[in-house]
C-alpha cells in the first residue's frame, strides 16, 4: 500500500452511526422495526441450526485472511476499521463466480463478512478497501439482525430448492428492500474510508458492467455523463 496515501487519509475517531445514516436507511430500518416479532417468527422458523449451517458452510468454504495470509487484504481491512473507528471483522475470501460481498452478524460469533474471488478480481486496492468499508457500514449502523436474515434469505435461495414455500412472498420484499436502504448508508462509509468519490463510483460502475477483462478498458468519465443523462431525463 502506498504510504503516502495511507497517511494522508483522516481517521474518523468518534464517528456515530447517526453521523453518516442515509435518511431512507433510517425511516426503513424504523418501518421494520414496527412488524411485531419479525425477529422471533423468522428465527423460529429458521432456528439456531440455519444460522450455524451457513456460518459453518462459510469457514468450511472460504479463506480466512489475516496477518500472515493475504497480509494486503489484511491491512486494507486494517485501515478502514481505524478510519471509521470500529472493531475489526473477520474476512474471508471464497472462490465464486458471481462477483459479491456480504456481512454476518450471528449472536454469539464474531461479525464476518466475506468477499468472492470474481469481485476482487476486478477491482484495484483502493476499490476493494471502498467494498470492504460499505459492509463495515453494515456494522457501524447495526443493521445487524435484519441483514443477517436478509443474507440468509439470498444465500438459502440457491441453497435450499423449496425456500419460496419457506417464507412469506410479502416477508421477502420487505426485507429485500430495506436492504436497498440500507445500502446508502453503507456507500457513504465507503466513501468515508477511501476519501476519494472517484474510487466509489469506479466499484459502482465495474458491478454494473465490468469483469476482469473489461474493467481496465472502463471509462469512468463516461460512466459519470451516462448518470447525469438519467438525471436529465
Amino acid at each position: 500500500m502506498n504510504k503516502n496515501m495511507e497517511l494522508s487519509k483522516q481517521l474518523l475517531l468518534g464517528l456515530k452511526a447517526n453521523d453518516f445514516r442515509h435518511p431512507i436507511d433510517l425511516d426503513a430500518t424504523n418501518s421494520l422495526k414496527q412488524l411485531p416479532g419479525l425477529d422471533i417468527a423468522v428465527r423460529s422458523l429458521l432456528g439456531s441450526v440455519a444460522e450455524e449451517f451457513f456460518y459453518l458452510n462459510n469457514i468450511a468454504a472460504s479463506v480466512l485472511v489475516g496477518e500472515k495470509q493475504l497480509p494486503d487484504l489484511h491491512n486494507l481491512l486494517l485501515e478502514a476499521c481505524r478510519i471509521l473507528d470500529l472493531e475489526p471483522p473477520q474476512l474471508y475470501i471464497q472462490q465464486n463466480p458471481v462477483p459479491n460481498a456480504y456481512t454476518f452478524a450471528m449472536r454469539g460469533k464474531k461479525p464476518f463478512m466475506v468477499m468472492h474471488t470474481s469481485l476482487i478480481e476486478m477491482l484495484t486496492p483502493a476499490e476493494i478497501q471502498a467494498v470492504i468499508a460499505h459492509e463495515l457500514g453494515h456494522l457501524k449502523c447495526e443493521h445487524g439482525v435484519y441483514l443477517t436474515l436478509a443474507n440468509i434469505m439470498v444465500l438459502a435461495a440457491g441453497l435450499l430448492p423449496n425456500w419460496g414455500t419457506m417464507l412469506a412472498q410479502s416477508l421477502q420484499e420487505r426485507m429485500l428492500a430495506w436492504v436497498r436502504c440500507a445500502e446508502f448508508s453503507c456507500d457513504r462509509a465507503a466513501l468515508l474510508a477511501v476519501q476519494d468519490p472517484k474510487i466509489v463510483m469506479s466499484v459502482l460502475m465495474k458491478l454494473a458492467g465490468g469483469s476482469p477483462s473489461l474493467a481496465p478498458l472502463l471509462n469512468l468519465e463516461a460512466f459519470i455523463d451516462q448518470a447525469k443523462s438519467y438525471d436529465a431525463v
